[in-house]
């Protein structure tokens, strides 16, 4: 008897420890971007990204930031990881930003929205809330495509129902302190006004934090 009985514990073991280490595992945040979020020209830690992870565990927001961002990165490179990096990190929330590349090599914007759609539909099919981070360029691209870029953002989020943030580089883009010497990567300087800039819109799709 006290040999079934100490099988059985084992087998309990076995089967209940994963399963429980799974349920205390905090929720993920992916983020899926270019230069922009993958702190280009800077130590990772003072990028925006980790901004929100020091931000998040001082407001008690139980999350786990998973950035995925890589420089040069265009809506097509990302569609491509994002499969995997779902079925990776099952993430709750997951933020898109991307789409700045393609816009400054003269990408077609049919394919920009394609690709962006895409990446929220199988965000959503994963049940992750999605937050799209929009974004303009400069104006020397004709006033067709400038325009046309900036409304794929607003077209896809509303067709998908998404979260959106109008432009993510709205605090820093008209004053050249806030870049690095190349004009185009926001500088250390820039990391708190953006990571500000986007908390209103990251805040309502979190949950269990102090702040609630």
């Amino acid at each position: 008897m006290k040999k079934i009985l100490f099988v059985l514990l084992i087998s309990w073991g076995v089967f209940a420890g994963p399963a429980a280490a799974a349920s205390t595992q905090p929720p993920v945040i992916l983020v899926m971007g270019d230069s922009l979020s993958a702190a280009y020209g800077m130590p990772r830690e003072q990028g925006w990204v980790a901004l929100l992870q020091d931000r998040l565990e001082d407001e008690g927001y139980p999350y786990t930031l998973v950035n995925a961002s890589i420089s040069g990165e265009t809506s097509s490179g990302g569609l491509r990881r994002l499969p995997k990096l779902l079925a990776q990190h099952q993430p709750e929330i997951v933020l898109i930003e991307l789409g700045a590349n393609d816009g400054l090599r003269a990408l077609s914007l049919d394919a920009l929205a394609d690709n962006l759609q895409r990446m929220i539909q199988l965000s959503q099919e994963a049940n992750a809330e999605v937050l799209l981070l929009g974004m303009r360029i400069p104006s020397n691209y004709g006033p067709t495509y400038t325009k046309g870029f900036h409304a794929v953002f607003q077209r896809v989020a509303k067709a998908q129902q998404t979260a959106l943030l109008d432009f993510f580089l709205a605090p820093v883009a008209l004053n050249e302190d806030y870049f690095q010497d190349d004009r185009i990567h926001p500088n250390a300087r820039a990391q708190p006004l953006m990571l500000e800039h986007a908390w209103p819109k990251i805040r309502p799709l979190l949950q269990n934090g102090e702040a609630d």
